[in-house]
């Protein structure tokens, strides 16, 4: 890729997001490790994300980019990404500019000019020129809600994304595009998936783990009558949201 003045680390599969309870995203990097993989990258270079059923085709010929498949190309650099949908094609220059930087919104190129795609990504629902360009706001809105940890918004943009898509079905003789974007909206929903199934393990898997050994400690310091030590494992295990309940047969 540097042949062609792309300085990038290519990620394939980068929709994966069969991990269960763990995050997989990004070919089973996971957030924290394509953050610490950015932070070793070049300044003028960036990841791209390549994700399954999709392919990205460089035509030396004509310098131009297609991004051809189900899925989207994915430019992220320093954190913010930009999406390029299937079906898209590009100048090979723009791409360039994309990966170079300085990074800005999610603005994803599209069929027509580029002078009139700088626009996208402020569009969204019914304002959208296109339904790529409704999927890239909305997919700006679900990023920042799960970075947030807003299970609600999430869910609020998924369903508003299940109705742009019947009303575009509904305008549309032919798919245009819905296939598309059903994927799309499933891999919202499985990433929405994983954040309640992590959430719904809690505080059991986390908190819960150290309740016992904390309160065997508090037991331990009640029979050394070490009653102020005692007394501030209690506080500091009320201050996680668990209530002791002392007895005579001990602590639960």
């Amino acid at each position: 890729m540097s042949t062609l003045g792309l300085r990038v680390a290519v990620i394939p599969h980068y929709d994966n997001t069969e991990g269960g309870t763990h995050d997989t995203r990004f070919c089973y990097l996971g957030e924290p490790r394509l953050i610490a993989l950015e932070e070793r990258l070049p300044d003028d270079s960036a990841a791209l994300g390549i994700d399954e059923q999709t392919a990205v085709i460089v035509d030396l010929d004509t310098s131009l980019v297609r991004v051809w498949g189900r899925g989207t190309m994915t430019i992220r650099r320093k954190g913010i990404s930009t999406p390029v949908f299937g079906g898209t094609t590009l100048p090979l220059e723009q791409l360039r500019g994309l990966v170079r930087g300085p990074p800005s919104a999610a603005v994803p190129p599209s069929r027509r000019s580029p002078e009139d795609a700088g626009d996208a990504a402020h569009r969204s629902g019914d304002d959208a020129a296109t339904l790529q360009e409704a999927f890239a706001a909305a997919e700006l809105r679900f990023s920042a809600a799960q970075k947030a940890r807003d299970a609600a918004k999430m869910a609020d943009v998924a369903v508003e994304l299940e109705s742009v898509i019947a009303a575009w079905s509904a305008d549309m003789e032919e798919d245009q595009g819905g296939e598309w974007a059903r994927t799309v909206l499933h891999g919202m929903i499985r990433r929405l998936a994983g954040a309640a199934g992590r959430g719904l393990c809690e505080p059991e898997r986390t908190l819960g783990r150290i309740v016992t050994p904390l309160l065997e400690l508090r037991t331990r310091l009640h029979t050394e009558g070490a009653y102020e030590l005692a007394d501030v494992v209690r506080e500091a295990v009320a201050a996680g949201g668990v209530q002791v309940r002392d007895s005579a047969q001990g602590s639960e």
